[in-house]
């Protein structure tokens, strides 16, 4: 019977910069394969490929996929044996904690002709410059697009009753943990919900939540304190020894958008837009923030003023993913020039030499 498998972001393109959660999700393996290598040199293929194989087999999989290019993946973990393989070029370079016992560099420029590039220096140049440059024009008109939300935010902060936001927090505590108290040190990994892609948001809310019995969907406005709640439940989880996922916001980091709390069946996020989802089931429940806590007639007093800003923001954010657009075409450009030098054979024999030490690295689990 074959796995199951969890889709995720560890790293996003936000108004902040390149964000990387990765070394949080990379935490506890025993063995991890840290790929080397340019574009175009089958670091993502690779990886699929060992993700499907152990599906197959029967392990769940988990696919942290690349927020640059929808189709192409940053890593894959086999949690059920703790290990992992991950792109380790930049813009998400890892360090490895124990050099040759726990982490290895698996370098895919050994299959690529050297002379074919060196022919190809002045593009590879243009190219890489090019995108570097792509890149931080969407990361600086996110930053405007975040500067224009704050803006959006201030009319339902200055218009929220936060005695109520905090009876509302505290209700929800005492609804999902009770007197629970865990006498273990809690797992909490920080990821992303969605990712801002060359082809607009993206996010995995179904598939990370299809197995959570009770779904709380999160109704408001910008600045009606969705993030504020779920930042207060995951830490009133964490002290209660009980495990986390806490998936920020991809658009702004310092925001959360939903937490998991996986061993107790509860998963709540914020559902609205660009990631808005409804009920489905009988067990789903909604909150909405606005109805709650915001002062009745915020919405028609500044009718105007709203549409206004939410017309300026969903501006910049569609100029932003131009922009993100713009890099992923150059990267294809550069990639093809990549995939002209590679002799493939050596990278499958690469992926015959890791897949050996994963195999035995599995009997050993079970012996």
């Amino acid at each position: 019977m074959a796995g199951k498998i969890k889709n995720y972001f560890a790293g996003g393109n936000t108004a902040r910069g390149f964000c990387s959660l990765y070394d949080s999700n990379l935490q506890g393996l025993d063995r991890l394969f840290i790929l080397k290598g340019g574009p175009g040199t089958g670091k993502s293929s690779l990886m699929k490929k060992f993700g499907q194989e152990w599906l197959e087999k029967g392990y769940d999989i988990e696919f942290l996929h690349c927020s640059s290019d929808n189709q192409s993946i940053d890593g894959v973990i086999i949690p059920g044996l703790k290990v992992g393989l991950v792109d380790g070029t930049a813009p998400h370079v890892i360090e490895p904690k124990a050099p040759g016992a726990v982490e290895e560099y698996i370098n895919l420029g050994e299959a690529w002709n050297s002379r074919a590039l060196n022919a190809q220096k002045i593009a590879i140049v243009k190219l890489t410059s090019q995108i570097s440059h792509s890149f931080q024009k969407a990361y600086a008109t996110f930053n405007e697009a975040l500067e224009i939300h704050d803006e959006w935010e201030k009319i339902y902060v200055n218009n929220m009753d936060f005695a109520k936001a905090d009876q509302l927090t505290n209700k929800l505590i005492n609804s999902f943990f009770g007197i629970i108290r865990l006498n273990k040190t809690p797992d909490i990994r920080h990821r992303f919900l969605g990712a801002a892609t060359p082809q607009g948001a993206v996010d995995f809310v179904p598939n990370l939540t299809e197995e959570i019995p009770k779904r709380y969907f999160i109704k408001g406005r910008p600045g009606s304190g969705k993030s504020t709640l779920l930042k207060k439940l995951a830490v009133a989880a964490e002290v209660r020894g009980i495990d986390v996922e806490v998936y920020h916001c991809g658009f702004d980091p310092h925001s959360l958008d939903m937490v998991i709390f996986r061993e107790l069946g509860i998963a709540i996020f914020d559902s609205t837009a660009p990631h808005e989802y409804f009920p489905s089931r009988d067990s789903d429940e909604i909150i909405d923030m606005y109805e709650l806590l915001i002062e009745p007639g915020t919405d028609e007093h500044f009718a105007d003023f709203i549409e206004n800003i939410s017309e300026k923001y969903k501006d910049k954010i569609t100029e932003a993913t131009r922009y993100l657009a713009k890099a992923k075409s150059l990267h294809d450009e550069l990639e093809e020039i990549y995939v002209a030098a590679m002799d493939f054979s050596v990278v499958e024999r690469i992926y015959e030499e890791i897949s050996m030490e994963i195999n035995e690295l599995a009997l050993s689990k079970i012996q």
